[in-house]
């Protein structure tokens, strides 16, 4: 039986009441897909053998993932839409890219060992963005639990964009050292799948307040910083990345010495179960 189209309806009180018809915000989600065209953008060129690119690819992506939320905030434009079109973005961008582009330049050096790596950090990435929207409303907003994706993608990438600029150019190279770096590419991979599922805080900056006024110095550090960057990007942003990673650690064990709690959740009744893990 066919369904009758439903006009605008009228209260008891005989005011009629237009519905609203439903859309999508165009202004945060255009960041969001650009994003994901980073991460796209940079499978394509790992398949082409152009891993500069590849690597510099994510690195976008993790610039413009980092603004469709605070576009979102600030335009008052937050949906449930644009919530799932930036996980899904994330996963492409994050979460598959880096494990493609990891085993098209050294993985597959190294045979089934090379793939699992790989699948481990793509699972892992799934598992970390699916928890980070179950848990959102229970989490410190001032941590992220676990290693952030894109940081974890930056680890990754970072690596093979370091290497690469030292002339290294993949599979078949004919340095000595090749072997080591496909391991250490291993290494990399894993340790930073893993550590996106572990427990471990994160400090996730989201307390600093951009429309607040700060000191003079505060702007000249800004300066400072983006001159040390174009020093040579891959170094020091590799460099920042790992310091990064390992930070998480550091507050762990931190907050272990001091008998603190080491959980960033304080009560969770959603799935998935994690009683033991907020000791």
């Amino acid at each position: 039986m066919a369904q009758v189209p439903q006009g605008p309806q009228t209260t008891p009180e005989g005011v009629v009441v237009r519905k609203r018809r439903k859309g999508i915000y165009i202004l945060p989600n255009l960041f969001t897909l650009a994003a994901l065209f980073g991460g796209f953008y940079s499978i394509v060129m790992a398949m082409d053998g152009r891993f500069d690119l590849a690597a510099a690819g994510v690195f976008i992506a993790m610039v413009l993932d980092s603004l469709d939320g605070r576009v979102a905030r600030m335009t008052n434009t937050q949906s449930a839409f644009g919530e799932q079109m930036d996980s899904l973005s994330d996963m492409v961008s994050f979460g598959a890219a880096p494990a493609l582009i990891a085993y098209e330049w050294a993985l597959r050096g190294i045979g089934r060992w090379g793939w699992i790596a790989a699948f481990v950090y793509c699972a892992c990435a799934a598992l970390r963005l699916a928890r980070f929207n179950v848990n959102t409303a229970v989490v410190d907003k001032r941590y992220f639990q676990g290693l952030p994706s894109p940081a974890a993608a930056a680890l990754v990438t970072g690596f093979i964009w370091l290497v690469n600029e030292t002339g290294i150019r993949g599979v078949g190279s004919e340095y000595v050292s090749w072997q080591a770096v496909i391991w250490a590419t291993f290494a990399f991979t894993l340790y930073a799948g893993l550590t996106m599922v572990t427990n471990v805080p994160f400090y996730s900056f989201k307390d600093l307040r951009m429309k607040r006024s700060v000191p003079f110095a505060a702007v000249v550090l800004v300066v400072l910083a983006i001159a040390v960057i174009n020093i040579h990007p891959p170094t020091v942003l590799f460099s920042i990345f790992v310091l990064y990673g390992l930070s998480g650690y550091v507050i762990y064990g931190l907050r272990r010495f001091r008998g603190q709690q080491v959980s960033v959740i304080s009560t969770s009744t959603d799935e998935p179960d994690e009683r033991g893990w907020h000791r």
